[in-house]
């Protein structure tokens, strides 16, 4: 079971964008997510009109390491670790400061 998904409203612990928060749109299988909002680059593009694409300068996520996120806690606004709890088909995350349900 993995302990951050897809969804999950995470904030950003260390690097240029420490402090803000944002829900992760994709897990990839490297060990890094992309988050909404967070570690924007710049891409420009060349217009293509056979494809219906417009050039110009766009701006996307581009992906962050999962060690550099950690799981915001709605209760508290601040980061915390998650915990997992349960057995066989019963798992479910908890939040490991006051051991709340993340999946509710």
């Amino acid at each position: 079971m993995n302990k951050i998904k897809k969804g999950d409203q995470v904030i950003v612990i260390s690097g240029r964008d420490k402090g803000k928060t944002g829900a992760i749109l994709q897990i990839l299988s490297d060990g890094r997510a992309l988050v909404n909002d967070i570690n924007l680059v710049k891409k420009h593009t060349k217009p293509n009109p056979t494809a219906g694409v417009t050039g110009g300068i766009l701006q996307k996520e581009a992906p962050i390491q999962l060690s550099n996120v950690a799981i915001l806690n709605p209760t508290s606004n601040k980061a915390d670790r998650i915990g997992i709890e349960g057995s066989g088909k019963e798992k479910h995350r908890i939040f490991k400061s006051d051991g709340t349900k993340i999946d509710a």
